[in-house]
C-alpha cells in the first residue's frame, strides 16, 4: 500500500475514480512502490465505491463537474500535482456538454499548477475521414478536447483507452441454440485494441506519471493486444469449448439493434459510424498500439480477458 497523507508525497487527483479508467488509475498507483498521496472526485461521496476508497487511504471529494459548478470544480484540484482527467459521454449522450466540461477540466487542471496531467481521449472519425463520418461524437468530443489542451499550452499527455465494450448491450455476443455469434459491422480482418480497462488501463497512466521526463503532447495508445474480429470469435471458442462464429452484419441492421435496445436515432448513428470509422482506419486512426515495455506487468490479452469474463457477456 503506497497511499498516504504525508504532504511530501505528491498529490495526484482522479476523476472518475469510482468507474473505470479512473478506478484504474487508483488501483494502478496503489500496486507502485512511491508513495502517492490520492484525491478521488465523486458526486456521492456516501456510495459504496466512494467509501472503499476512502477506507484505503484516499481522500475523497464530492463535486460536481459539471459546468455551472466552476468554482467548486477549480477549487478541487487545487494543490495537485499530477491529475487524471476522463468523461462519459454515455452518462448523458449529450455532445456538447461533453466538450464543454472536458473543457473546464483542463482549464482547471491546469489553473492547479498541476505539471503533470493525462487526458483519456480518442482520435476524430470526422477528421480521419475527412468528413463522411461526422457523428461519432463519442470520440469526436475527445478529440476537440484535446486539441483544445493544446491550444491553451497545458502540460498533457493523452492516454487513450482502446476496445473493453463486450458487456455493451450493442457488442454483446448472441448464444442460439448453443452457438455464439459476434455479430459485429465490421470486416473479418478489423482489429481491436483489446485492454481490459479496469485492471490495466491504469497501468499506462502511472507509467507516465513516473517518467523522468513528462512527454508532453505525446498520445499511448492501450492494449493487450491488437487482434482480427475473426481471431477473436477463434480464441472465445477455445476458452469456452462452445462453437463461435463471427458475422459481418450490415450497418442497417447494426443500427436496427441498436434503435432496439431504446437508444435514439443518433446514438445508433454514432455506434454505426464509429464501427465504420474502426473497419477503415483502425480504431487508434492507425493500426500501431503502445509498447507494454517499461509498464509495471503485462496487460492481459483478449484470451486473458475471455476466460475471466466470457458468462457475463453472454445475451440469454
Amino acid at each position: 500500500m503506497t497511499i498516504t497523507d504525508a504532504t511530501s508525497a505528491p498529490l495526484v487527483a482522479v476523476v472518475g475514480a469510482t468507474g473505470i479508467q479512473g478506478g484504474s488509475v487508483v488501483k494502478a498507483l496503489e500496486e507502485s512502490d512511491r508513495t502517492y498521496r490520492i484525491r478521488a472526485f465523486t458526486r456521492d461521496a456516501s456510495k459504496p465505491a466512494a467509501q472503499a476508497l476512502a477506507s484505503q487511504g484516499v481522500e475523497v471529494v464530492s463535486v460536481s463537474l459539471v459546468v455551472g459548478n466552476k468554482d467548486e470544480v477549480y477549487k478541487a484540484f487545487q494543490g495537485a500535482n499530477m491529475v487524471f482527467l476522463v468523461t462519459n459521454f454515455w452518462e448523458h449522450m449529450d455532445a456538447e456538454r461533453e466538450i464543454a466540461e472536458a473543457k473546464q477540466l483542463i482549464d482547471a487542471a491546469k489553473a492547479s499548477g498541476a505539471e503533470r496531467i493525462v487526458w483519456s481521449g480518442l482520435p476524430s472519425y470526422n477528421k480521419l475521414s475527412g468528413g463522411k463520418l461526422p457523428h461519432v461524437y463519442h470520440f469526436d468530443d475527445k478529440a476537440i478536447a484535446t486539441e483544445y489542451a493544446r491550444q491553451i499550452g497545458a502540460p498533457f499527455v493523452v492516454v487513450q483507452a482502446g476496445f473493453y465494450g463486450m458487456n455493451n448491450p450493442m457488442l454483446r455476443p448472441k448464444l442460439v441454440d448453443g452457438v455464439v455469434a459476434l455479430e459485429w459491422p465490421f470486416p473479418p480482418r478489423a482489429l481491436l485494441p483489446i485492454i481490459d480497462a479496469a485492471n490495466d488501463y491504469g497501468l499506462y497512466v502511472r507509467q507516465v506519471f513516473e517518467l523522468p521526463v513528462f512527454p508532453s503532447g505525446t498520445v499511448v495508445r492501450t492494449a493487450g493486444e491488437l487482434i482480427s474480429v475473426e481471431d477473436m470469435a477463434r480464441q472465445l471458442g477455445e476458452v469456452t469449448g462452445k462453437k463461435v462464429i463471427f458475422k459481418q452484419i450490415t450497418s442497417e441492421d447494426f443500427s436496427r439493434r441498436v434503435q432496439a435496445l431504446g437508444l435514439p436515432p443518433y446514438i445508433a448513428e454514432d455506434a454505426t459510424e464509429c464501427c465504420l470509422g474502426i473497419a477503415e482506419f483502425g480504431y487508434y486512426g492507425t493500426k500501431e498500439i503502445s509498447s507494454h515495455e517499461g509498464l509495471a506487468r503485462k496487460p492481459r490479452t483478449w484470451k486473458d480477458i475471455a476466460d475471466a469474463s466470457w458468462t457475463q457477456w453472454m445475451d440469454q
